[in-house]
């Protein structure tokens, strides 16, 4: 059992249809038949929305993802069409609220990985390959690879778990022009993204992109290049062969499986309220995400 522990009900604003709750974000269509997405501060683990929010965790995602946007312009078109909120929109909407365009979505989360770790690492450790991809023996946990990697994984509903593919299934799914497309994309704004955070000190071990298409055109969707779709780590405390330090919601993660939190994430019992120190620790994570990488200071 997993998902919402209380589904929030959505906002009505005049003009705006609602569209879908996801785990951390909320999308309605305008009477242009744009998408207009909002960042909550929801917080999801273990394929639980949590019953805690935390604060400002919606903004910084949403301004770090159009930061990004800007630097990646000359590889691939972004979804963004304006950052301001409809009218009418509550207040709380300024800085989390993106109006992108209304896309043909591809069913395919796009992974990169540089260094192995996570699922891949699971993968590895049973059969040397991730998605198929033979890799070499000796790898260990937070071992950076040869040359990173294209990984896809099949979409999965709000309670449930991504599933790793081989890039043949995704052929199969979506052709293979556009399999093929989708690839070097990926690789291409991985490779951008990793240099950038690595001149900040910080390590882009792995992340997923979404893409749709408007008409024949590949377009970058959704956020992109924040802690809750990618791996950071602070490069100086890098040490392969044990998990890394992050910049993402693993304060929660670990509290949640300690013996404090009191929860059995196996059990049909939804996790308990985060403890506030877990909050305030989980927060200052992500600020300091954005600070390292945009050089720019939050709030």
């Amino acid at each position: 059992m997993s998902g919402f522990v209380e589904k929030p009900e959505p906002v009505e604003v005049p003009g705006l249809v609602h569209v879908h709750t996801g785990k951390v974000r909320d999308l309605y269509r305008d009477e242009n038949g744009d998408l207009v997405m909002v960042a909550t501060d929801r917080m999801s683990a273990y394929d639980w929305v949590l019953p805690t929010e935390i604060p400002d965790k919606g903004r910084i995602l949403t301004q770090l993802s159009l930061w990004w946007f800007d630097r990646l312009t000359d590889l691939v078109p972004h979804h963004v069409l304006s950052a301001e909120p409809p009218a009418g929109a509550p207040a709380d909407w300024a800085g989390r609220t993106l109006v992108c365009r209304a896309l043909d979505m591809v069913p395919v989360e796009c992974v990169a990985r540089g260094y192995l770790t996570g699922s891949g690492l699971a993968e590895y450790e049973q059969t040397r390959t991730v998605c198929g991809l033979a890799l070499p023996e000796g790898l260990v946990d937070g071992s950076e690879l040869p040359s990173p990697i294209f990984t896809p994984a099949t979409k999965a509903a709000v309670g449930e778990h991504d599933e790793n593919v081989a890039y043949e299934e995704v052929a199969r799914q979506v052709s293979a022009e556009t399999a093929a497309q989708l690839r070097q994309t990926t690789l291409a704004v991985y490779g951008r993204a990793r240099d950038i955070a690595r001149d900040r000190g910080i390590i882009l071990a792995d992340t997923k992109f979404e893409f749709g298409f408007a008409g024949e055109e590949l377009v970058l969707a959704d956020e992109v290049l924040t802690p809750d779709s990618s791996r950071f780590w602070p490069a100086d405390e890098w040490q392969p062969g044990r998990p890394q330090s992050s910049f993402d919601k693993q304060f929660v993660r670990d509290w949640l499986s300690s013996p404090a939190s009191g929860w059995d994430r196996n059990g049909e019992l939804p996790p308990p309220e985060l403890p506030q120190d877990i909050v305030e620790r989980t927060r200052a994570k992500y600020v300091e995400a954005y600070e390292r990488l945009t050089g720019m200071s939050w709030g």
